[in-house]
């Protein structure tokens, strides 16, 4: 479409960010982990972190959020695991497996579940929403989190729309 999106995890330290496991080898093919308040800062000049409407904008691109999730993720399974149901990576998006981080820093799904922050908070709640795809499905789906888990960025170009509180 006419959105610009990077091809890859942020592996920004920001000195509140986390590699899977504590191990750099993860930041270096997954990116970094951030909470919620640090990733809505972590993008670099003339990115921001996307809106849950330019999410919304991206899965209907690709034709919903029942078969937008395989068209995201990279085509095989070097780092997703097997099946990875419907993979693509039709739009080099390449979305890969970094998992996710408590906000007791226990670490879970790498290379099973990709997990990526929106900008929206939920209306009258503590709750972030985040974008995930799985490994067993090619859904491209929304949840609610608290923002003091970690998990990946995925950055889009352009001004920043800002945060949105969202009654979903």
């Amino acid at each position: 479409g006419t959105q610009w999106w990077m091809t890859k995890n942020l592996n920004y330290n920001t000195g509140n960010s986390l590699c899977y496991g504590n191990s750099q080898s993860n930041c270096d093919i997954f990116g970094r982990l951030y909470d919620w308040t640090t990733a809505m800062q972590a993008c670099p000049t003339g990115w921001h972190l996307p809106s849950d409407a330019e999410w919304t904008t991206l899965t209907n691109y690709l034709g919903g959020q029942n078969i937008a999730g395989g068209k995201l993720k990279e085509a095989d399974t070097t780092h997703w695991e097997f099946p990875n149901v419907g993979a693509t990576n039709e739009v080099c998006f390449t979305a890969l497996p970094g998992g996710y981080s408590s906000t007791t820093n226990f670490f879970f799904e790498l290379g099973s579940g990709a997990y990526f922050w929106s900008a929206a908070k939920k209306i009258n709640t503590s709750l972030s929403l985040i974008q995930f795809i799985k490994s067993d499905s090619p859904y491209f789906s929304l949840g609610n989190i608290e923002p003091l888990n970690r998990f990946s960025v995925r950055c889009i170009k352009g001004e920043a729309t800002g945060q949105k509180e969202l009654n979903q």
